[in-house]
Protein backbone atom coordinates (compact mmCIF):
# COMPACT_ATOMS: atom_id res chain seq x y z
CA UNK A 1 0.00 0.00 0.00
CA UNK A 2 1.40 3.61 -1.18
CA UNK A 3 2.02 5.37 1.72
CA UNK A 4 0.08 8.64 2.17
CA UNK A 5 1.65 12.07 1.79
CA UNK A 6 1.39 14.17 5.68
CA UNK A 7 -1.00 16.85 5.51
CA UNK A 8 0.41 20.57 5.10
CA UNK A 9 -0.45 24.18 4.99
CA UNK A 10 1.10 27.06 5.32
CA UNK A 11 0.66 27.36 9.05
CA UNK A 12 2.32 24.58 9.10
CA UNK A 13 5.33 25.19 7.20
CA UNK A 14 5.40 28.57 8.92
CA UNK A 15 5.62 27.07 12.38
CA UNK A 16 7.87 24.09 11.44
CA UNK A 17 10.46 26.97 10.20
CA UNK A 18 10.20 28.78 13.38
CA UNK A 19 11.11 25.43 15.06
CA UNK A 20 14.39 25.08 12.88
CA UNK A 21 14.66 28.79 13.78
CA UNK A 22 15.24 28.11 17.43
CA UNK A 23 17.20 24.45 17.18
CA UNK A 24 19.91 25.45 14.51
CA UNK A 25 19.22 28.99 13.61
CA UNK A 26 19.07 30.78 10.17
CA UNK A 27 22.26 30.07 8.59
CA UNK A 28 21.19 25.86 9.01
CA UNK A 29 17.52 26.60 7.34
CA UNK A 30 17.18 24.88 3.89
CA UNK A 31 13.99 23.86 2.31
CA UNK A 32 15.43 20.28 2.93
CA UNK A 33 15.74 20.46 6.47
CA UNK A 34 12.39 22.41 6.65
CA UNK A 35 10.83 19.45 4.13
CA UNK A 36 12.27 16.70 6.57
CA UNK A 37 11.34 17.90 9.16
CA UNK A 38 7.79 18.21 7.94
CA UNK A 39 7.88 14.39 6.67
CA UNK A 40 7.43 15.40 2.92
CA UNK A 41 10.10 15.70 -0.16
CA UNK A 42 11.09 18.88 -0.54
CA UNK A 43 9.77 19.88 -4.07
CA UNK A 44 6.16 19.46 -2.15
CA UNK A 45 6.99 22.96 -0.86
CA UNK A 46 7.17 25.11 -3.70
CA UNK A 47 3.77 24.80 -4.22
CA UNK A 48 3.03 27.14 -0.98
CA UNK A 49 6.45 29.19 -1.39
CA UNK A 50 8.80 29.95 -4.51
CA UNK A 51 11.80 30.24 -2.73
CA UNK A 52 13.40 30.34 0.34
CA UNK A 53 13.27 34.55 -0.16
CA UNK A 54 9.67 34.15 -0.26
CA UNK A 55 9.61 31.82 3.07
CA UNK A 56 11.27 34.68 4.81
CA UNK A 57 9.18 37.09 3.50
CA UNK A 58 6.30 35.51 4.78
CA UNK A 59 7.85 34.69 8.04
CA UNK A 60 8.95 38.49 8.63
CA UNK A 61 4.92 39.72 7.65
CA UNK A 62 3.90 36.89 10.41
CA UNK A 63 6.18 38.81 13.23
CA UNK A 64 5.12 42.40 11.68
CA UNK A 65 1.43 41.43 11.87
CA UNK A 66 2.25 39.93 15.52
CA UNK A 67 3.96 43.51 16.58
CA UNK A 68 1.40 45.12 15.32
CA UNK A 69 -1.51 43.32 17.35
CA UNK A 70 0.61 44.06 20.76
CA UNK A 71 0.95 47.57 20.15
CA UNK A 72 -1.37 49.83 21.49
CA UNK A 73 0.42 52.61 23.07
CA UNK A 74 -1.27 55.79 22.72
CA UNK A 75 0.05 59.49 23.73
CA UNK A 76 2.01 62.24 22.13
CA UNK A 77 5.04 61.08 19.75
CA UNK A 78 7.34 60.26 22.57
CA UNK A 79 5.43 58.08 24.23
CA UNK A 80 4.01 56.11 20.97
CA UNK A 81 7.64 55.59 19.65
CA UNK A 82 8.91 54.37 23.37
CA UNK A 83 6.07 52.09 23.46
CA UNK A 84 6.34 50.67 20.14
CA UNK A 85 10.24 50.43 20.53
CA UNK A 86 9.66 48.02 23.73
CA UNK A 87 6.85 45.99 21.52
CA UNK A 88 9.28 45.55 19.06
CA UNK A 89 12.27 44.10 20.84
CA UNK A 90 9.55 42.22 22.94
CA UNK A 91 8.35 40.09 19.77
CA UNK A 92 11.75 39.78 17.99
CA UNK A 93 13.13 38.35 21.49
CA UNK A 94 10.41 35.52 21.60
CA UNK A 95 10.63 34.32 17.90
CA UNK A 96 14.02 33.04 16.72
CA UNK A 97 16.03 34.61 14.25
CA UNK A 98 13.60 37.11 13.37
CA UNK A 99 15.64 40.12 13.63
CA UNK A 100 17.88 38.60 10.86
CA UNK A 101 14.26 38.10 8.80
CA UNK A 102 13.40 41.52 9.35
CA UNK A 103 16.75 42.69 7.92
CA UNK A 104 17.04 40.68 5.40
CA UNK A 105 13.20 41.27 3.69
CA UNK A 106 11.41 43.63 1.76
CA UNK A 107 7.75 45.81 2.59
CA UNK A 108 6.59 44.19 -0.21
CA UNK A 109 3.68 41.84 2.69
CA UNK A 110 1.25 43.78 3.23
CA UNK A 111 1.63 43.31 6.88
CA UNK A 112 4.99 44.81 6.96
CA UNK A 113 3.44 47.50 4.69
CA UNK A 114 1.37 47.79 8.19
CA UNK A 115 3.77 48.48 10.57
CA UNK A 116 5.61 50.51 8.62
CA UNK A 117 2.84 52.69 8.27
CA UNK A 118 2.25 52.57 12.07
CA UNK A 119 5.74 53.88 13.06
CA UNK A 120 5.17 56.60 10.74
CA UNK A 121 2.60 57.50 12.04
CA UNK A 122 3.81 57.86 15.55
CA UNK A 123 5.93 60.68 14.43
CA UNK A 124 2.93 62.45 12.44
CA UNK A 125 2.38 64.66 14.66
CA UNK A 126 5.42 66.08 15.12
CA UNK A 127 6.75 69.70 13.22
CA UNK A 128 9.80 67.38 11.23
CA UNK A 129 9.79 67.54 7.29
CA UNK A 130 9.21 64.12 5.56
CA UNK A 131 12.44 63.23 4.95
CA UNK A 132 13.27 63.74 8.71
CA UNK A 133 10.73 61.53 9.86
CA UNK A 134 11.79 58.43 7.91
CA UNK A 135 15.29 59.04 9.57
CA UNK A 136 13.68 59.14 12.47
CA UNK A 137 11.53 55.45 12.69
CA UNK A 138 14.94 54.01 10.98
CA UNK A 139 17.07 55.26 13.42
CA UNK A 140 14.20 53.84 15.88
CA UNK A 141 14.39 50.45 14.42
CA UNK A 142 18.17 49.75 13.60
CA UNK A 143 18.35 50.46 16.99
CA UNK A 144 16.31 47.79 18.32
CA UNK A 145 16.95 45.43 15.04
CA UNK A 146 20.81 45.58 16.25
CA UNK A 147 19.87 45.86 20.20
CA UNK A 148 17.96 42.07 20.15
CA UNK A 149 20.51 40.51 17.47
CA UNK A 150 23.18 41.72 19.64
CA UNK A 151 22.00 40.25 22.64
CA UNK A 152 20.99 37.23 20.45
CA UNK A 153 24.55 36.62 18.97
CA UNK A 154 26.27 36.89 22.62
CA UNK A 155 23.65 34.21 24.06
CA UNK A 156 25.00 31.92 21.02
CA UNK A 157 28.52 32.61 21.55
CA UNK A 158 27.96 31.74 25.69
CA UNK A 159 26.44 28.34 24.76
CA UNK A 160 29.06 27.65 22.25
CA UNK A 161 31.78 28.05 24.51
CA UNK A 162 30.04 26.50 27.49
CA UNK A 163 29.32 23.67 25.44
CA UNK A 164 33.07 23.69 24.11
CA UNK A 165 34.42 23.86 27.66
CA UNK A 166 31.70 23.83 30.66
CA UNK A 167 32.89 27.42 31.99
CA UNK A 168 33.77 30.48 30.79
CA UNK A 169 36.94 32.02 30.26
CA UNK A 170 36.85 34.59 32.74
CA UNK A 171 39.89 33.88 34.65
CA UNK A 172 41.82 34.12 30.60
CA UNK A 173 40.50 37.05 30.72
CA UNK A 174 41.42 39.11 33.48
CA UNK A 175 45.51 37.56 33.01
CA UNK A 176 45.04 39.06 29.49
CA UNK A 177 43.88 42.84 30.58
CA UNK A 178 46.63 42.48 33.72
CA UNK A 179 49.18 41.25 30.89
CA UNK A 180 48.00 45.05 29.39
CA UNK A 181 49.45 48.64 29.87
CA UNK A 182 47.26 51.28 31.44
CA UNK A 183 47.28 53.12 27.90
CA UNK A 184 46.35 50.04 26.52
CA UNK A 185 43.09 48.59 28.52
CA UNK A 186 42.99 50.94 31.80
CA UNK A 187 39.24 51.92 31.27
CA UNK A 188 37.94 48.64 29.95
CA UNK A 189 39.86 46.78 32.33
CA UNK A 190 38.72 48.60 35.37
CA UNK A 191 34.74 48.80 33.71
CA UNK A 192 35.64 44.89 33.07
CA UNK A 193 36.41 44.04 36.55
CA UNK A 194 33.46 45.97 38.12
CA UNK A 195 31.03 43.95 35.92
CA UNK A 196 29.40 46.92 33.58
CA UNK A 197 29.82 44.98 30.61
CA UNK A 198 26.93 42.54 32.57
CA UNK A 199 24.51 45.23 31.54
CA UNK A 200 24.53 44.63 27.73
CA UNK A 201 21.49 43.13 26.46
CA UNK A 202 19.91 44.45 29.59
CA UNK A 203 16.11 46.26 30.33
CA UNK A 204 18.03 49.36 31.39
CA UNK A 205 20.62 49.20 28.91
CA UNK A 206 17.85 48.91 26.36
CA UNK A 207 15.76 52.12 27.99
CA UNK A 208 19.14 54.41 28.41
CA UNK A 209 19.83 53.92 24.35
CA UNK A 210 16.09 54.51 23.48
CA UNK A 211 16.08 57.63 25.80
CA UNK A 212 19.20 59.11 23.98
CA UNK A 213 17.44 58.34 21.05
CA UNK A 214 14.53 60.21 22.28
CA UNK A 215 16.46 63.14 23.46
CA UNK A 216 17.88 63.24 20.07
CA UNK A 217 14.68 63.54 18.10
CA UNK A 218 13.60 66.53 21.06
CA UNK A 219 16.91 68.50 19.99
CA UNK A 220 16.50 68.18 15.98
CA UNK A 221 12.67 69.28 16.51
CA UNK A 222 14.11 72.09 19.32
CA UNK A 223 16.36 72.97 16.40
CA UNK A 224 14.22 73.39 13.37
CA UNK A 225 11.79 75.29 15.82
CA UNK A 226 13.90 77.82 16.35
CA UNK A 227 15.41 78.00 12.92
CA UNK A 228 12.09 78.63 11.78
CA UNK A 229 11.29 81.45 14.47
CA UNK A 230 14.20 83.65 12.77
Amino acid sequence: MKKQQPQISEDKILKASWELLGEEGIEKLSMRRLADRLGIQAPSLYWYFKSKQELYQRLANQVSKIILDEFHSEGDWREQLTGLAVTVRSVLSRYPCSTQLMMMTLPHEPDIIRFTNRMLLCVESTPLDQEQKIQVVLTLVNYVYNFVLDNYQHQRNVSAILKERKDLPGGEMLHLLDSMSETEAGLFRRMFKSGLFELMGTDSAFQFGLKLILLGIEQVIKSSSEYDSL
